[in-house]
């Protein structure tokens, strides 16, 4: 499972492979609930849990209860792009309720800890590349 963070702040956003301790710590937790930084190496930091998407890359809706996969009719919102006034169409999406067959996992930032996240999820420069100045 990846966990994203998004700074609302800087307008970033980094990515984080999760352990299997934690992805079971992250069961049954819904979109909408709050997460300790501690949970991922990241003490002082509290996040909110805004939405993600299943293996097979189903949007997570928030307002569908449970984790079960549903098609549902939309005309806006997750799970479906811009479309004209009026128009309405069936999609299949995933529950608000964290499971094992989720693959990623969107937060944001509520809290500020005290480390800087730049240096933390710092990437190093790939063979053949220099660093740019």
């Amino acid at each position: 499972m990846k966990i994203v963070i998004s700074d609302p702040k800087t307008g970033k956003s980094y990515q984080k492979v999760l352990d299997k301790s934690v992805e079971d710590q992250l069961y049954q937790k819904k979109v909408g609930d709050t997460l300790n930084g501690e949970l991922f190496d990241l003490q002082g930091y509290q996040f909110l849990i805004t939405g993600g998407s299943d293996k097979s890359g189903f949007p997570i809706r928030p307002e569908i209860k449970g984790s079960k996969r549903s098609r549902i009719l939309l005309s806006k919102g997750v799970g479906l792009k811009n479309s004209e006034k009026g128009y309405r169409t069936r999609k299949t999406v995933r529950g608000h309720t964290l499971n094992e067959e989720i693959e990623q996992v969107n937060t944001k930032i509520t809290k500020y800890g005290t480390a800087n996240l730049d240096e933390i999820f710092k990437k190093a420069p790939k063979e053949g590349e220099e660093k740019k100045k």
